[in-house]
């Protein structure tokens, strides 16, 4: 019998060779961790719905960055629970609001950590919508001066980065705008570039006590079955000024985070959603997976697909699988 001129199983033979011809690396650098920060001190109340994941008052968030940190994890994304809600969300850009405490704990206590604040107004308006409320209607234009002052408000507390999730047009040309005009242009922007109307967001909106009260997002945020409008949408997030390009949810949008890396030449993240990590989680719990192995493969496929980055709920476990 004729041997094939080439096998590819001689470079799956060992450990060691696998390693050296292996094409895609994760790395706990590739990570960032969310946080949801509470009003008050000394909270840290395990998330339900989000197992590992934690409500955390400032002085906690500090410690969870802490070990973060230690773990080689490069940033973390801070996201807020308000004291309190009303109509236009104005706890979103007030100063004592646990995000921007949280903003300046961390930076404070961790000069050299990342600190990504999320910019939106749904977790901080009555009705839990990302833009403001018109005769029953999202308002766009009306909005976007009010989520530019929470993104000058968490500049001003400290953060390194903004990442605006509330799929408004023009906002990042107005935060990019706001920034630059009152002397903060070196903090980047991470924009949610393509983010999707989807079902994988249930377990957030119960951490961040986020659902709308009244009709969906599906008005602003993006039709699951369209991909070439995800490249129109960040194109236009390209152009108004955005640093990094999110592509969120990610693993159902693997094909959509791999069209944004081909075509624009700027860092692409992903956002491993509450969902996707539920899932997982609730699958490991009955054995039916071994919740190593397949969170790696999971996120090594991210990495495979393009991006640069990902945010994800499991990276505390990761980078201790990671060392191991």
């Amino acid at each position: 019998m004729t041997k094939p001129f080439y096998r590819p199983r001689r470079l799956r033979a060992s450990a060691a060779i696998r390693n050296l011809v292996r094409e895609t690396e994760l790395n706990a650098c590739d990570l960032i961790f969310p946080l949801f920060v509470v009003p008050g001190k000394k909270i840290k109340k395990e998330i339900p719905s989000l197992v590992g994941n934690y409500h955390l008052s400032p002085d906690m968030a500090v410690e969870m960055a802490r070990e973060a940190d230690a773990a080689g994890i490069p940033g973390v994304l801070v996201f807020g629970l308000p004291e309190y809600k009303d109509e236009q969300g104005s706890s979103a850009w007030d100063a004592q609001s646990p995000v921007q405490q949280a903003i300046r704990a961390i930076k404070s206590a961790l000069p050299g950590m990342l600190v990504i604040s999320d910019v939106c107004l749904c977790q901080y308006t009555s009705h839990g919508h990302c833009g403001l409320v018109k005769d029953g209607r999202i308002d766009n234009d009306s909005s976007l001066r009010l989520i530019a002052n929470t993104a000058l408000s968490h500049a001003e507390a400290g953060a390194d980065m903004v990442a605006p999730s509330d799929m408004m047009d023009g906002r990042i040309r107005m935060i990019r705008e706001t920034l630059d005009g009152r002397g903060f242009a070196e903090v980047s922007i991470m924009s949610y570039a393509a983010k999707y109307a989807s079902a994988f967001y249930g377990p957030f909106r119960d951490a961040a006590n986020s659902a709308p009260q009244f009709g969906d997002r599906r008005t602003y945020q993006m039709d699951p079955a369209n991909s070439r409008e995800a490249l129109r949408e960040v194109a236009l997030d390209v152009e108004e000024g955005a640093d990094i390009l999110m592509v969120k949810p990610a693993l159902a949008y693997l094909d959509i985070i791999r069209k944004v890396k081909d075509n624009f030449d700027l860092p692409v993240c992903a956002y491993n959603v509450s969902g996707e990590f539920a899932m997982v989680k609730a699958a490991a719990a009955q054995g039916l997976v071994d919740e190593e192995r397949i969170v790696l493969e999971i996120l090594t496929g991210m990495k495979r697909a393009g991006t640069d980055m990902i945010i994800t709920y499991h990276a505390l476990d990761v980078a201790r699988w990671l060392r191991q």
